[in-house]
């Protein structure tokens, strides 16, 4: 692993996280517990087999994550972070936030969107709008994985998987479920770029962006 070599903080937490990829394996990480391998290429477009190896590797050395072996009927090894990796949440946050206004930058059509990437922002940056009300339950469809988004106690938990019995769902790209959910876009104005919203659309809007940051 290189090293900047420097008594300093940030300097030394580059050392270890600064590298390609780093960061967005670790973002998988908190996305789901326990990935496979397979989740991980999969969540990952674009980066070699042999660099993924590679860069687990260097994080269980740095105790940021760790495997398990589980038994049937998972039968594979499973990628978890330590109590250390999980406290880069704060910095995902933070980057996160500072990257979203980029997310309107043109031209950029080619990138990668995935269904599951939902999951980290609802949770981190959304919130419920009416906590005093009955939770709500969302099931997002963005053409791979389903999400499950639910309201707890004013606040919003994230999951991949399909929800049960959810009080509405929406399918289309991630770029437009996004846009809803963060109030740039009405529902009339993406049914017409292809959203479909079945179920309560009320349930819909009490999910939203804590930050302005994410909502501009």
């Amino acid at each position: 692993m290189r090293s900047y070599g420097q008594y300093c903080g940030v300097a030394r937490a580059l050392d270890l996280i600064g590298d390609r990829w780093t960061l967005l394996i670790v973002r998988e990480l908190m996305i789901r517990d326990g990935c496979r391998y397979t989740d991980l290429r999969n969540g990952l477009p674009g980066i070699a087999t042999n660099l993924l190896a590679e860069r687990l590797r260097e994080l269980e050395q740095s105790g940021l994550v760790w495997r398990e072996d589980a038994p049937p009927p998972v039968a594979t090894t499973l990628f978890h972070l330590t109590a250390r990796g999980q406290a880069l949440e704060p910095v995902l946050r933070e980057l996160g936030r500072w990257g979203a206004p980029l997310l309107a930058e043109q031209g950029r059509n080619e990138d990668a969107a995935l269904s599951h990437w939902l999951v980290l922002p609802l949770r981190l940056y959304f919130r419920d709008t009416a906590p005093e009300k009955p939770p709500v339950r969302l099931e997002l469809r963005g053409g791979g994985e389903a999400v499950t988004v639910e309201t707890v106690d004013g606040k919003v938990a994230t999951r991949v998987g399909a929800a049960a019995h959810p009080d509405a769902v929406l399918s289309g790209t991630p770029q437009l479920i996004l846009a809803v959910l963060a109030g740039k876009l009405g529902l009339k104005e993406a049914r017409a770029a292809g959203l479909k919203c079945e179920g309560n659309e009320a349930a819909v809007g009490r999910i939203r962006p804590v930050s302005a940051a994410i909502a501009a």
